[in-house]
């Protein structure tokens, strides 16, 4: 039976732990995941979902704020564990304790390396209208999501798919996939592929300022941006002046000669917006800033007057 350090730390990753530890050929001897933050209006302290699971079978728990220098470090390297599996940490792991496991240190990430390396891939492959994604098993190395390919598949990205939805899809495929390739990276006899440093891109976690729509840009791409930060950390516009987070949106099969964010049409149901390249989206569902979500119907209750056909109602802001 081979002992694992297991690290990671949002709902993608617990299924994948979750099978490490059901599965008889491996010991998941201790699990690294992020401290409990305060979650909700009432900030409550919440346990990440990796330290639920941890915590559900027993598993020894480490928490450090910064893994390197911590003395969570030298614990773990004292474990001599076979093999360090993370997936979705957020933390960069010390070379020391990589260098310390007897086997190696891999990698489940939620793309298709080398194409967005770094720590918001599904956000950017959502929001860049990528129709696949996928996962790939890595080594790893010093720099960033660079080691060796052990495996990868890929799975669609369809126009109904959001973060949210794309990470559960991921979350099983990632662990299946890991499942499938661990055997074979202890026979030896899986052969890990180099990535072709020429098609490499990333996918910085995502910043407060690109959470903004830009409605210059063509519906699709409105579109994409909102299901690409859906359900977090969520796409705003500033409409009427009130920074409003857009929740769904339509993109609607019509075109307009009017600007990007003027009123195309408003009924008591529907507030439809111009966009970049003559395009028209449908408000679906939104959130203006200190209140709740809204549909457009209840939203638009609320707001009988605001809205005339020609109004310009949102303007993107440069930060």
């Amino acid at each position: 039976m081979k002992s694992i350090i297991f690290m990671g730390t949002p709902e993608f990753s617990a299924p994948i732990l979750t099978s490490l530890i059901d599965a008889e050929e491996y010991n998941v001897i201790a699990v690294v995941t992020q401290p409990d933050r305060k979650v909700g209006r009432k900030h409550i302290l919440t346990p990440s979902p990796v330290k639920k699971v941890a915590i559900q079978y027993d598993i020894p728990v480490y928490q450090p704020e910064k893994l390197g220098g911590s003395e969570e470090l030298e614990q773990l390297i004292d474990l001599h564990a076979d093999l360090i599996v993370t997936a979705a940490f957020g933390q960069f792991l010390p070379m020391k304790l990589i260098d310390s496991v007897k086997i190696a240190a891999i990698n489940v990430h939620a793309s298709l390396l080398p194409k967005y390396r770094g720590g918001a891939p599904v956000h950017y492959a959502i929001m860049h209208g990528e129709e696949e994604t996928g996962v790939t098993i890595i080594y790893m190395v010093k720099k960033m999501d660079a080691g060796k390919m052990l495996a990868q598949e890929s799975i669609d990205i369809t126009k109904r798919d959001d973060v949210g939805t794309m990470f559960d899809k991921l979350s099983l495929l990632g662990r299946d996939l890991l499942l499938k390739t661990l055997p074979a990276l202890l026979d030896g006899s899986i052969e890990a592929k180099d990535q072709d440093e020429n098609k490499v891109t990333f996918s910085p976690n995502i910043k407060p300022e690109e959470e903004q729509v830009d409605i210059n840009l063509k519906a699709s791409l409105v579109d994409d941006k909102v299901r690409g930060l859906r359900p977090f950390p969520g796409a705003f516009v500033y409409l009427n002046g009130v920074r409003t987070k857009l929740w769904k949106v339509e993109v609607l099969e019509q075109k307009t000669n009017l600007e990007p964010g003027q009123v195309v049409k408003k009924t008591k149901h529907s507030l439809d917006i111009a966009t970049g390249e003559n395009g028209v989206i449908s408000i679906e569902e939104l959130q203006p800033a200190g209140k709740p979500k809204l549909t457009i119907t209840d939203y638009l209750n609320g707001s009988e007057n605001a809205f005339i056909e020609g109004d310009q109602v949102i303007k993107y802001e440069e930060y």
